[in-house]
């Protein structure tokens, strides 16, 4: 697989030009990646040919022993790509003055924290609580949010590659939880020559629903997807030549899906918002028993009332007869490919810390960082994060105009 043929992503056409030609005055980077401390997180942040590449262009890199371990990533192979290993998060912390990880920090990870220190990880909106934002704020770190990083088309591309794999995956786990032995209808995904698929309906026309519909369609379920957008539904028509079914998201539309799927998958895309239900309990009550609710949104707030937060270790509930997997990190669960993708996808943000001599300047010049920042200067940056957390909001431009 080739870590680095993405680098160009959002570089541009003079990217190689870019990446050798280096300024004469640049930020000293020392990039920790900590072993992942969060229920069931069995990702990395970066692989070893990331940290390869990373430390070719200058960038010391320096890694907790066994963070690899889940992806079969052993600390051998991370030495080899030039990384220092630290036999604990404490060294780690003490020699890095950024911090690259897949989940937001965890409470015994937050005392370890050095002031200005910056930190690149996962958010998640819908489960932020106020002791992590002031313990950030209080020690004056710089922060950036995967679902925040945008480029100037208005991608999320990091939203997006691992959205890709939730989609997929929400697939597999449907069909899983369909079978009789996990308490589901019993009913085959795809159908068999007279015997008809199950249906399936996806909430959400976006990247998740995307590659939800490509392979239930795959499989050869019947699949409906629905949104609030109708360009977004026209899309999906076209893309799909018409082989499945479109409806805008109404009250209407819902419940009548509702008590006709078999599965139905919450795929809704916050743009940086926290989601709020758009299936009340009286609607998933409708559902025939045995059918199956993957919520996808999760991490970003919920798609439906009755949802509350799983785990890989115990990823379903049963309510009102219907199964609920409602696991926020779901790409965890095929740890190796998502620590590629994530790879692929960081790389061209991380050297962009390379080209500039302090951390203001590297957020003026990066549009892409600069839109990922959710605190700078003791500030909340995010006007939705302040909303939630009530710390002052001042914009990011404002406060880096000031500096």
């Amino acid at each position: 697989m080739g870590y680095g043929c993405d680098i160009e992503f959002e570089l541009g056409v003079k990217t190689l030009e870019r990446l050798l030609i280096k300024p004469e005055k640049t930020m000293h980077i020392a990039l920790g990646i900590p072993r992942e401390r969060a229920q069931d997180e069995r990702r990395v942040a970066i692989s070893p040919a990331g940290v390869q590449i990373l430390t070719e262009h200058g960038i010391r890199v320096i890694i907790e022993t066994e963070a690899g371990h889940f992806c079969n990533f052993s600390d051998a192979d991370y030495a080899e790509a030039g990384a220092v290993v630290a036999s604990s998060a404490e060294e780690l912390f003490r020699q890095s003055n950024v911090i690259v990880k897949v989940s937001p920090p965890q409470p015994e990870e937050l005392p370890l924290f050095i002031p200005g220190q910056m930190l690149i990880s996962a958010l998640h909106l819908g489960t932020v609580n106020r002791h992590l934002i002031r313990s950030l704020l209080e020690k004056n770190i710089t922060a950036l949010g995967f679902e925040f990083i945008e480029t100037r088309d208005g991608e999320l591309p990091i939203v997006r590659t691992l959205s890709e794999i939730a989609g997929a995956l929400a697939i597999q786990t449907a069909a899983k939880y369909l079978e009789t032995g996990y308490g589901g209808s019993g009913i085959l995904l795809g159908g068999i020559a007279g015997v008809p698929p199950a249906h399936v309906t996806i909430i959400g026309a976006g990247t998740v629903g995307l590659f939800a519909a490509q392979d239930a369609l795959g499989l050869g379920a019947q699949v409906t997807v629905i949104d609030k957008e109708i360009n977004r539904l026209r899309r999906f028509e076209a893309f799909f030549n018409r082989h499945l079914v479109t409806a805008i998201a109404n009250d209407h539309y819902i419940s009548q899906l509702a008590r006709e799927s078999d599965v139905m998958i919450g795929a809704l895309s916050p743009k940086k918002k926290l989601i709020r239900p758009l299936v009340s309990e009286q609607v998933v009550k409708s559902m025939k028993s045995g059918s199956v609710i993957i919520d996808v949104s999760i991490d970003q707030g919920a798609c439906f009332a009755t949802s509350r937060h799983t785990s890989h270790t115990n990823p379903i509930y049963v309510k009102h007869g219907v199964t609920h997997y409602c696991v926020p990190n779901i790409p965890s669960a095929v740890a190796k490919t998502a620590s590629f993708a994530l790879t692929n996808t960081l790389l061209p943000f991380l050297l962009k810390l390379t080209e500039h001599s302090t951390v203001a300047d590297i957020l003026w010049k990066s549009h892409s960082l600069r839109k990922g920042t959710y605190l700078f200067k003791g500030y909340v940056t995010k006007k939705i994060l302040a909303e939630l957390t009530d710390f002052p909001f001042r914009e990011i431009d404002m406060l880096l105009a000031a500096s």
